[in-house]
């Protein structure tokens, strides 16, 4: 085992010894010679862990957001045509799928920090270069970068809290979905009156998050040396609110979990990617179009703006609160089917009345967007390994973002040859119904390492 001294020898244990001896971290959880934060660890390492899913969280989103508010100002310098500026908009989740995947594997051979710290690297070079890119090619590129940044960070999340915070996955859960709330909506929110100040140059005002982004590599510097190739986590416990295995029973899991672990067979990691791209779509449309529903209904621009800015905040607190007490459920079903509840009672009252109801349908649907923090925390949860974790995060994730591609495109479609918005959002709340059904399988109190 890592963890212990080289120079121990196993004879000279009493007999009775089955496992290594439980410690305590410091956050108070009892765990085992292979935990990869050990009693004898230092409090600062698990408050480094916590400042890097803050720093790293909130710049998850920005390179996205921020795009899209000054996406007018951009396809006009680089002469994008339309079809270019829509397909712009379908990047992010093509390249969530496509990278992410990879993840596990680098997680595997380099261990899960030290990827997240390449990560935020990558999403720095891409917002160092991207607004100093000479024509349309070279902008992609580099917002391809960043976006593969992201993607391989997205999926370790839920990998580095199962890892250092076993005992803790809602409430670490919450507070980087938080966090990921708040840059989404801070970047939504200020870039376009950041740049005004800063002389207009949309230039500048995309390359200000880079700095952001530095600042996101510096705490995952440390622990880049924490190389667990095994599993990327080890010593978690079976279940939320379970004694943690001992140390050479975890490693032994580890070891043989890993290799033998085949999550296309698994009904719940089907059912937890469609339910996470059933959410993302509904998120994508509503980031893309639900401010020009609310024009079109007679509301002043400046008005929608801010209506989606509500849409996004109400994610902050709420990202905190839905992990927690969905970690305290055996089955997440019934939290599924509330989100999902006012979801459908928001694009109802966008299909009635739009204006009238505004803000109340814009509350709405930012409660049901909190979906995506629940998805977190039950990929965290219906693994009993940090291996089993890893590649079910990979798995929902791409699976999801491939699902999601299609929806704001199509909801264009619908948009422009109806002429209208009643078919578009009867498509959205339409969706709400699969996305009920199939949440409340994978919420299920099971683990994908029962089924595969």
């Amino acid at each position: 085992m890592p963890d212990e001294p080289k120079t121990l020898d196993p004879a000279a244990r009493p007999a009775t010894t089955t496992a290594p001896a439980a410690t305590t971290t410091p956050h108070g959880a009892a765990v085992t010679g292979d935990s990869p934060v050990p009693g004898r660890a230092q409090r600062w390492t698990l408050g480094l862990v916590t400042l890097g899913l803050v720093l790293a969280a909130l710049n998850l989103r920005p390179a996205i957001t921020s795009l899209g508010a000054l996406l007018e100002e951009v396809s006009a310098d680089l002469h994008m045509s339309g079809t270019v500026a829509g397909v712009l908009t379908s990047v992010p989740p093509l390249c969530f799928a496509v990278f992410g995947i990879t993840a596990p594997r680098l997680a595997r051979r380099f261990g899960p920090a030290a990827v997240v710290c390449a990560g935020m690297a990558a999403i720095f070079a891409g917002l160092v270069l991207r607004p100093f890119a000479g024509g349309t090619v070279g902008f992609l590129a580099a917002s391809a970068l960043a976006l593969m940044g992201i993607a391989v960070s997205n999926v370790l999340m839920p990998v580095i809290v199962k890892r250092y915070f076993p005992d803790r996955i809602g409430s670490m859960t919450g507070l980087y979905s938080m966090a990921l709330a708040l840059g989404t909506s801070v970047a939504a929110a200020a870039t376009v009156p950041m740049t005004a100040a800063l002389g207009g140059d949309w230039r500048i005002g995309l390359g200000v998050w880079a700095a952001v982004a530095a600042l996101a590599v510096l705490p995952w510097i440390p622990l880049v040396r924490d190389r667990d190739r095994g599993a990327a986590t080890a010593g978690t416990a079976a279940k939320p609110g379970t004694a943690a295995r001992s140390g050479a029973a975890a490693g032994t899991a580890a070891a043989t979990e890993a290799p033998a672990l085949r999550i296309t067979r698994s009904r719940t990691a089907w059912a937890l990617g469609c339910y996470f791209g059933l959410q993302a779509t509904g998120a994508y449309i509503t980031m893309g179009w639900m401010p020009q529903i609310f024009r079109d209904a007679g509301v002043p621009a400046s008005t929608a703006g801010v209506l989606l800015a509500v849409t996004m905040v109400m994610g902050v607190p709420l990202a905190f609160v839905i992990p927690r007490l969905a970690t305290r459920m055996k089955n997440q079903g019934p939290i599924v089917v509330a989100l999902c509840l006012c979801g459908l009672s928001g694009y109802t009252g966008l299909f009635l009345a739009p204006a009238a109801g505004a803000w109340f349908w814009a509350v709405l649907l930012g409660v049901s967007n909190c979906s995506f923090p629940l998805a977190l925390t039950m990929i965290g949860m219906r693994s009993r390994t940090g291996a089993g974790v890893v590649r079910l995060s990979a798995f929902a994730q791409s699976v999801g973002y491939l699902i999601s591609i299609p929806g704001p495109l199509l909801v264009g479609v619908l948009y422009q040859h109806s002429g209208g918005w009643g078919l578009p959002i009867a498509l959205m709340g339409g969706l709400m119904v699969p996305q009920m059904i199939i949440g409340i399988l994978a919420g299920r109190d099971r683990t994908v390492e029962d089924e595969c």
